[in-house]
């Protein structure tokens, strides 16, 4: 196509493909890519053809052009490629150093508390052992179970975070119940849900489904646990687990006071807190159970009840076997 487009114009594809180098390679390979274009250029194109001799002033001045043209051109791509890679790894590090400040905020209450807890209820069954009431002694070690039961989540939570974070995250699935799972979880909340009402009714004609019990009983942890944390007090929790489509279904709704329109988007984020809440939390749990549910190649929806308070369904497609089949496996 050269006799075509004439050489003049061939100067300017050669460009082109310098430019699409700077756009991919070290500044080291694109200068070398800018000369090895100018010399093919003159050798090929440029009449005489096949030699590095050129005849007129005007086809020598329009080489040395094409050289510095693509040596800047090259030099010039790769700084702004330099400059843009810089701002990205600052906006990076200014995003990094946002959340450390946000986590530690947050635990420097979340983790502070319990602690103080802890070491307050002990201090004082060493100090006044035989003097405490078994009342007393109670309540006291009944703290401590609260508060161990704080630290421990918050501990969990970071951990989790961090697998979801670094990605070392693999599933263990297994045959699961999935109604068993539920009591496992009311279980560990026993003490937190206080004066809340959590209703449960078992569905026998479940079947078991192939999940990573941990995760999932984390996913349905953080999620219950949120509900405890931010409704009134003697508000009621439903529990309720369903088979859809040969999918594990959990749905959590609540009689508390819901979420904003604006809110529901948001509470999966990280470290994110409604505001005007009270003190409790660090805004990573929901974020985790929804990592767990994305990890089971599930999804996790959240909406308000029409009668008021929050309801979470969780959608997880699983392989599922009915008892009896799994006998005859």
């Amino acid at each position: 196509m050269a006799d075509v487009i004439g050489y003049k114009v061939v100067a300017l594809l050669l460009l082109v493909v310098v430019s699409l180098l700077a756009m991919s390679f070290d500044i080291f390979p694109v200068l070398v890519a800018s000369v090895i274009t100018a010399l093919t250029w003159n050798f090929f194109f440029i009449p005489p053809t096949f030699t590095f001799h050129i005849n007129n002033a005007e086809d020598i001045l329009l080489f040395l052009m094409y050289f510095v043209i693509a040596l800047v051109n090259a030099v010039l791509t790769y700084k702004i490629r330099e400059a843009e890679k810089k701002a990205r790894d600052k906006e990076e590090k200014e995003n990094t150093i946002k959340l450390y400040n946000t986590l530690l905020n947050s635990l420097s209450h979340e983790l502070r508390t319990p602690i103080a807890t802890i070491l307050g209820a002990v201090d004082t069954l060493k100090e006044n052992r035989y003097k405490l009431s078994v009342n007393d002694q109670t309540e006291l070690l009944n703290a401590l179970d609260v508060a161990s039961i704080r630290l421990n989540g918050q501990v969990e939570n970071l951990l989790s975070m961090s697998r979801l974070e670094t990605g070392m995250l693999q599933l263990k699935l297994d045959w699961v119940d999935a109604n068993e799972l539920v009591y496992c979880v009311l279980q560990k909340l026993s003490v937190a849900a206080g004066n809340h009402k959590i209703i449960f009714e078992p569905n026998e004609q479940l079947p078991l489904y192939k999940l990573d019990h941990g995760l999932m009983e984390e996913v349905l942890f953080n999620i219950l646990h949120n509900a405890i944390l931010y409704t009134p007090l003697n508000s009621t929790i439903t529990v309720k687990v369903l088979y859809n489509n040969e999918a594990c279904e959990f749905i959590v709704s609540d009689t508390g006071k819901g979420f904003d329109t604006n809110e529901l988007n948001r509470v999966f984020d990280k470290f994110y807190r409604s505001p005007n809440t009270k003190a409790g939390g660090t805004g990573l749990g929901l974020s985790i159970a929804k990592g767990f549910t994305e990890a089971h190649n599930g999804t996790i929806f959240l909406e308000n009840n029409e009668q008021g308070g929050a309801k979470f369904t969780i959608h997880i497609p699983a392989q599922t076997s009915f008892i009896n089949n799994l006998k005859n496996e």
